[in-house]
């Protein structure tokens, strides 16, 4: 008969494997960590980071020191754009902790107003000098600072290769984002002091400062879906959208008080889904959502290694 014995290594293995899985565990909090949501401040020259759930903040002052940035936000990865719009340079910035990069990223501009980034190409509106310029997102190198020529251009958003932007305030033009030629200088006309614009699929979201309103539109055609998609705003400037998800900032009526906000709203209806997801900010414009870090190759590799020491261990045990 084989005898049965015992031994004090078992205690050692479930310790090992109660560390690993600690270290495992810690290494995935990365993963799970919430949306970002990017506000920034045109009255106090900042940006605030807040959670795109719950609006809560996270940093209020995430980036300070700014030149009245107004729509030129935008987030790709780890790397946030900011324009300087009352002054000539487009900065970027860690998006994680708000730590510069490299705060002159692209400098000589004239009024960045909208940026857009598609790939490794950010798009910057020059309002002062009414061009749209290109550029490489990762040096800041111009590509093309003349792009496409046009009046007063403001906001701009990218959909594969159609470049959308508003001009005169009035009118939304569609172009070749690698050209920069018109495939329709008019595709939205009549607009009320539209500032902001943000597309989702084949949607095209437009806000409309003094009408209170955001507007829906085909991306495709430029008709009208629903003309008063939200309505009851108190002067909305910037837009974003984020999955099903659109938010809004308004600046609101009371500019020598900070009683401006973010509002949440469903991007299929136009629903509430909580029009005072932030309060109580000052000049808010722009808007950009940072995307959840998916699950990192380091923490997959230290839970597997967890699971298949559990297995060994299991089969040890048995065989024994």
């Amino acid at each position: 008969m084989k005898a049965i014995t015992t031994s004090n290594r078992r205690p050692q293995c479930r310790a090992l494997c109660a560390l690993l899985l600690g270290i495992a565990a810690l290494w995935a909090l990365p993963s799970i960590a919430r949306a970002q949501l990017f506000v920034s401040q045109s009255n106090v020259g900042s940006v605030g980071e807040y959670d795109a759930t719950t609006g809560a903040a996270i940093n209020a002052s995430f980036i300070t020191g700014l030149n009245r940035p107004l729509f030129a936000i935008a987030v790709s990865g780890n790397d946030l754009f900011v324009a300087n719009s009352g002054g000539t340079t487009v900065g970027e910035y860690d998006a994680t902790t708000g730590e510069a990069i490299n705060a002159s990223f692209i400098t000589g501009l004239n009024g960045p107003l909208g940026l857009a980034v598609s790939g490794n190409t950010l798009f910057v509106t020059n309002n002062g000098d009414g061009t749209v310029g290109e550029y490489n997102a990762t040096t800041g190198a111009a590509m093309n600072p003349r792009l496409i020529t046009l009046s007063g251009p403001a906001d701009l958003a990218v959909s594969d290769n159609h470049l959308f932007v508003v001009y005169n305030s009035t009118t939304v033009g569609e172009y070749d984002a690698t050209t920069g030629a018109a495939i329709n200088a008019n595709l939205i006309t009549g607009l009320l002091t539209s500032f902001g614009l943000a597309v989702s699929g084949n949607h095209l979201f437009v806000t409309n400062f003094f009408e209170s309103t955001v507007r829906e539109y085909n991306a495709t055609t430029g008709t009208a879906i629903n003309p008063r998609f939200i309505t009851g705003l108190d002067e909305p400037d910037g837009l974003t959208v984020s999955g099903n998800t659109l938010f809004v900032s308004s600046v609101g009526s009371g500019l020598a008080q900070p009683s401006g906000n973010v509002g949440e709203y469903d991007a299929s209806t136009g629903t509430a889904v909580n029009a005072s997801l932030i309060t109580g900010l000052n000049g808010p414009t722009g808007l950009a959502v940072g995307a959840v870090p998916e699950p990192s190759t380091w923490s997959m590799i230290a839970i597997g290694g967890v699971a298949l020491l559990g297995i060994r261990h299991r089969k040890k045990h048995r065989t024994a």
